[in-house]
């Protein structure tokens, strides 16, 4: 039962002002229907949560890969004997791993089993490039690396480079998506890509799958937790986010951010009792939505996880058709692409409970035209619109479930406060005025990972004595406490829900010999929201035309996650400047939306 969870000593939470909390308290009740503003989070480990709840439901399904059933006794199990292999390893409390890769269950039984042991799994985007998990590693100073087989090369080329520029020389972990598949699929699939690492000769540093498991079998693996030595404060989890620089950040969570997502998005669900139904799990494990929202609530509450790796838009209506998964979870050019697939024309979809949607602004016509699709479909929800920032895991406001306020991101979570600034200041202005959206919460992050600088930028004390964080995006908050979402304070771009920071392309296509000075730039896009265009001015000798463009673009792929790579170069005798120099990207901004006008 989800109760059970309830039952143990629970962290205190740093709340609000007694205003702020009677202003939360009134705007929850009148538009978030039942139960509290205020919960309990069960002072446990992420592990720890998992386990202690699944004992209502052990042999019940937690996930569903590719049509294989593992039950939550198995997959607990998995998750143990994962445990052991790290330990076995060498992997100690308070190493990090680097977990790259898509969502498959070994992904899933490494995170949990990191948090067993009290190790940190870092989460990576398995489509990184050699160059960035070699920079993340780094950042988190991994002792290991679990990777899928698919880009094998790319995370061994990352390990030795790592190795070489620090002179840490970790273990990779080597998996393949038919380690867990069975049957015809398990053939075909190992057919398909039997030239990954099968019968290639590995390096002493590399494990398969497999045979790491194998040599963890008579290693214990004491669960480390709150009852026996664990501080509150300790990193859990790192996840990665831009900063106010671009620069990869690692963002560390504790167990207590992880956990609270899920409590409290259990809260804002309406649901009462959710055991035994399913949650579509498209969002990638490396980011927050897709690893505190689309894996660990469900988990936690006995709702079966239906994994989905790769991302198509026919898979993914094909799933919706036969599974029928009860909550989906998606960034707006998901939902943008199930508008246009034929395969749901006719499909009855009132078996969905909730629609979520974050990552990226929801264009409000985007949010009729979805809600008009639910209608049609006999779905008795509307898409609902989240808002939040890794440095608070994910989602910490969320627009009510039975209302909406056209434009409005909605409400903040339980337990959670916003607070609306005065631009570069921590003075909050009134309501209906626009300024610096911050908020608090216990799923605020502890701070960035060796960066004492960033951290200070995030993290701020105001003058009612609180720490507030601020999201570096612009809003208004109104009288009754719902939340508009303006327009972001960075310099970033968001494509298909990723987080893009110009400066980190600009910095690899500057390098190419070819290009004297660029500027990058997110343009509008019907289907992804924004894509990448570069401006590019050329070094003498160089002839600018679309065979340099598609070497550049081809440099751009080699350094960098695809999602990143220009999709249009656009090449000029200079670039505009501001009055100090600077190249001025406003104004390059500001074109493209007079070019869109005037198309």
């Amino acid at each position: 039962m989800a109760e059970a969870i309830l039952k143990n000593e629970f962290f205190e939470v740093d709340g609000g002002t007694e205003e702020m909390k009677a202003a939360a308290q009134r705007t929850w009740k009148k538009y978030c229907g039942s139960g509290d503003f205020f919960l309990k989070y069960p002072k446990k480990t992420i592990y720890e949560l998992l386990v202690g709840s699944a004992e209502g439901w052990f042999d019940e399904p937690a996930v569903d890969f590719e049509g294989r059933i593992i039950s939550f006794r198995s997959f607990i199990k998995n998750v143990d004997d994962t445990a052991r292999a790290f330990k076995a390893a060498g992997v100690s409390r308070g190493d990090a791993v680097t977990v790259s890769m898509p969502n498959i269950p070994q992904a899933l039984y490494c995170f949990y089993a990191l948090s067993k042991i009290g190790a940190v799994p870092s989460m990576v985007h398995p489509l990184s490039s050699a160059d960035e998990i070699c920079q993340l590693l780094t950042i988190s100073k991994s002792v290991m690396l679990a990777a899928v087989d698919l880009f094998f090369d790319k995370n061994l080329k990352a390990a030795n480079e790592y190795a070489k520029k620090t002179g840490r020389n970790i273990k990779v972990v080597v998996t393949s998506v038919g380690d867990e598949l069975r049957g015809i699929k398990k053939l075909a699939y190992e057919a398909a890509n039997r030239k990954k690492v099968r019968g290639k000769a590995l390096p002493g540093n590399v494990l398969k799958w497999t045979d790491f498991i194998k040599n963890g079998s008579n290693t214990e693996a004491e669960t480390y937790g709150f009852g026996n030595g664990k501080k509150e404060d300790e990193t859990a989890v790192i996840l990665y986010s831009g900063g106010t620089t671009g620069t990869p950040k690692g963002i560390m969570l504790t167990d207590l951010n992880i956990n609270a997502e899920a409590i409290q998005t259990l809260a804002v669900s309406g649901e009462t009792r959710i055991p035994g139904l399913r949650m579509l799990s498209v969002m990638p494990l490396f980011h927050g939505f897709g690893l505190g929202i689309g894996i660990h609530m469900p988990l936690v509450y006995g709702v079966e996880c239906v994994l989905m790796p790769r991302f198509s838009v026919e898979g993914y209506a094909k799933i919706l058709r036969t599974k029928k998964p009860n909550f989906i979870p998606g960034v707006p050019t998901l939902f943008e692409a199930l508008l246009r697939t034929e395969s749901l024309k006719d499909a009855d979809l009132s078996f969905l409970k909730g629609v979520f949607c974050g990552g990226d602004t929801l264009p409000p016509d985007l949010k009729d035209r979805v809600d008009a699709f639910l209608r049609e479909h006999n779905a008795s929800v509307q898409i609902r619109e989240g808002y939040g920032t890794t440095e608070c895991v994910t989602a910490s406001c969320l627009t009510p479930r039975n209302y909406n306020r056209r434009g409005s991101i909605g409400t903040p979570y339980p337990d959670t406060y916003y607070m609306i600034a005065a631009r570069g200041t921590t003075d909050p202005v009134e309501p209906g005025k626009e300024g610096e959206i911050c908020l608090r919460g216990p799923s605020v992050m502890k701070g960035y990972v060796n960066d004492e600088e960033e951290t200070a930028n995030a993290l701020k004390r105001h003058g009612d004595g609180l720490v507030w964080l601020h999201t570096g995006d612009l809003g208004v908050m109104d009288e009754d406490g719902f939340v508009y979402f303006r327009q972001r304070l960075k310099r970033v771009i968001i494509s298909s829900g990723y987080n893009i920071y110009p400066s980190q392309v600009e910095a690899v296509i500057s390098a190419h010999p070819a290009v004297r000075l660029c500027c990058v730039i997110g343009v509008k896009d019907s289907y992804k929201m924004e894509r990448v265009k570069a401006f590019v001015v050329t070094e003498k000798g160089f002839a600018a035309g679309d065979e340099l463009a598609e070497e550049i673009k081809k440099y751009c792929r080699e350094k960098m996650i695809k999602v990143a790579v220009p999709k249009e170069i656009e090449f000029r005798d200079d670039l505009p400047r501001t009055l100090v120099g600077k190249v001025d990207y406003r104004k390059l901004e500001e074109q493209e939306r007079s070019s869109d006008v005037t198309n």
